[in-house]
């Protein structure tokens, strides 16, 4: 299934074969129960998607759908800053971005709703571990290009995200790339997601960081008081 993109949405069971190693006997064994559960679709160019995906496809946009009071207030980010405006939750080692909203700028940061990024480096990284226990930052550290070392920088990060209330990254995963984030805490107080604000380094002068990190405080805010929910940050 994971074959299929948008530059690919068909395969063949010869291109299934090749790229599983999986005998084709058994390839076209699971093939068929697919195609059998709707989940793939016979095609004279090869299998593509099937119709039973639409259904898991709603679900998962129900499940994963945040409030629409946060994702005006994100459109509203957007719009005011020019800027991509995300947000992240944490899962184990990685932070998973569950909502965007794209700069309107034709340069611009674009992060997938659903892809994972690492918790080493990036300004919602260090507003999502405010909290992390020692044995959570000592495997964020083992995963970075550091290793065990890292931890030390680690929290040099989060004491200065917490005594300020925000954090900044400049090029610190992909090189032109800054950030500003700022925590969104649950009812009773602990860091449930990261608010962010992405872009070129260029456009992060420090005037407007200044700009950002008062819009985005002001948003976060808000969505703390009406309780901010996504299954990934229970």
């Amino acid at each position: 299934m994971s074959l299929l993109t948008e530059s690919r949405p068909s395969v063949t069971i010869r291109e299934i074969v090749d790229s599983t190693g999986l005998a084709k006997t058994t390839v076209i064994r699971l093939v068929q129960t697919l195609e059998q559960n709707g989940l793939l679709w016979a095609t004279s160019h090869g299998y593509t998607a099937g119709p039973g995906l639409w259904r898991w496809a709603h679900l998962a946009n129900r499940s994963w759908e945040v409030p629409p009071e946060t994702r005006q207030l994100m459109r509203d980010l957007a719009a005011t800053h020019r800027e991509t405006v995300n947000l992240y939750v944490t899962r184990d080692i990685s932070r998973v971005c569950v909502a965007q909203e794209e700069s309107p700028q034709a340069l611009r940061h674009v992060v997938r709703v659903g892809d994972e990024l690492p918790m080493w480096a990036g300004a919602s990284s260090k507003v999502l571990l405010r909290d992390a226990p020692p044995a959570l930052l000592a495997r964020v550290a083992a995963s970075s290009p550091w290793g065990q070392s890292h931890i030390a920088t680690l929290r040099t990060w989060l004491d200065d995200a917490a005594a300020t209330g925000f954090a900044t990254s400049d090029g610190e995963r992909e090189p032109g790339l800054s950030a500003v984030a700022v925590p969104v805490t649950g009812r009773s107080g602990p860091v449930v997601a990261a608010l962010c604000l992405s872009g070129p380094t260029m456009r992060f002068t420090p005037g407007r960081v200044a700009e950002f990190v008062e819009s985005l405080k002001v948003a976060a805010a808000r969505m703390s008081e009406t309780g901010f929910d996504h299954p990934l940050a229970r």
